[in-house]
């Protein structure tokens, strides 16, 4: 019965299994994993989808079927999500929402260097209905976009009915950039602007800032979504970012930070881009191995000691460790001479009616180099552990060398 109860309790304690334990384990490490993953590299999936007119947006009046389609035709493109990544050769495309956006950090970054900056035009509101879409609420009033590089640069920004006529672009521009004018055309002038795209009344739809390697374009329709569907468009869409960018450019890029879109390395996502990617790689491979020492046992186990042992072993051991425990070692020698006076009596035949004194002179005439009484005496002085030790051993050397 006994057994059977036994057995019957170890199966009541083995709820868990070690497959069952094991499995919990993984599935928490992965999930914690998981969560970190997640917490540093959520913002970049959530990013863009505000139907805005931006390079992430797949609404109308956004840029993403742009970038697309610069990436489809080899031209490298990417997404500038800090202002560390104004600071590049490339073209760099900049579609701010707003005329009021303060672009002086952008431009101060950007001088000589190729860059576009697209003006805002239209008035939109997100799509309730379809995430991702907008409703075009009408042009945005004209102080808006031609305040975008004001002071530095005046501009007068003019609307008019284009009926789709054909854009004359300068005699050094590709050809294909004559296209039919959107409806209705956005187009800006201004002292400090030469005109390398204009309309049929000379106003100006692409131009230069003079002196600089910045570039206006006053009509976003040129290169947002809804413009390029076209073939003939998204051919001029390419066709002009190939001829604002720089010689020798490796690529373009489109940024967002103007937009609100910008961000920080934050110390998590750190953690999982290089150079620090292989510190975290080393702490989790130095971490596994920690769990995995934790976990196996090598070697037998070792069973529990009593904690008081039988036998008189264990008697002298508890006595012993008790007088150490005290600091009292000093003061056993003493008691050991007298111990070892006892023995050597009985052994080399004292007679017993002498006194200690007297034992001493006898043993004394013992052959041999070493006198007992002076061990002894050393012996009884000792007051510390050391020297006690050290007279203990020269007694028990005495007894071996007359017992032999």
């Amino acid at each position: 019965m006994s057994e059977v109860a036994i057995g019957a309790r170890a199966r009541a304690d083995s709820v868990f299994a070690p497959l069952t334990v094991a499995l919990l384990l993984v599935i928490g490490v992965l999930g914690f994993a998981g969560s970190l993953l997640l917490g540093a590299y959520a913002p970049d999936f959530a990013s863009g989808r505000n139907a805005g007119a931006h390079a992430l947006s797949h609404a109308a009046t956004g840029y993403a079927g742009i970038v697309e389609l610069a990436r489809a035709t080899g031209r490298n493109p990417r997404i500038l999500r800090a202002e560390e990544g104004w600071d590049t050769e490339d073209l760099v495309v900049a579609t701010p929402d707003h005329g009021t956006v303060d672009v002086s950090t952008f431009m101060e970054m950007r001088r000589n260097r190729a860059t576009l900056i697209v003006l805002p035009k239209w008035a939109s509101v997100a799509d309730d209905a379809v995430e991702g879409w907008v409703d075009v609420a009408g042009l945005l009033a004209a102080a808006d976009p031609a305040a975008m590089l004001a002071p530095a640069t005046e501009m007068t920004v003019t609307r008019r009915p284009s009926r789709a006529r054909p854009l004359r672009p300068v005699a050094w521009a590709p050809k294909t950039l004559a296209v039919a004018a959107p409806r209705p055309l956005q187009a800006v002038t201004g002292p400090a602007l030469t005109p390398l795209v204009s309309d049929d009344a000379g106003r100006i739809v692409l131009g230069q800032v003079s002196g600089t390697n910045t570039y206006i374009l006053a009509d976003p329709d040129l290169l947002a979504n809804h413009g390029i569907r076209r073939l003939d468009r998204a051919r001029a869409a390419l066709d002009l970012i190939d001829f604002v960018n720089a010689t020798g450019a490796q690529g373009v890029a489109f940024d967002v930070t103007l937009n609100g879109l910008g961000r920080g390395r934050s110390p998590l996502k750190l953690a999982f881009e290089p150079p620090f990617l292989a510190m975290t790689l080393a702490i989790l491979v130095a971490l596994a191995l920690v769990g995995w020492q934790a976990l196996v046992r090598f070697g037998a186990a070792h069973p529990r000691a009593r904690a008081i042992a039988f036998g008189k072993a264990a008697l002298v051991d508890n006595s012993a460790m008790i007088v150490r425990k005290a600091g009292r070692e000093g003061g056993l020698g003493g008691r050991y001479a007298a111990l070892v006076r006892e023995r050597a009596r009985a052994i080399f035949g004292v007679p017993p009616g002498l006194s200690d004194d007297d034992a001493d002179r006898y043993l004394d005439r013992l052959r041999g180099g070493s006198r007992f009484s002076a061990l002894a005496a050393d012996a009884t002085r000792a007051d510390h552990r050391d020297d006690m030790l050290a007279a203990a051993r020269a007694l028990h050397r005495w007894q071996q060398e007359k017992t032999r």
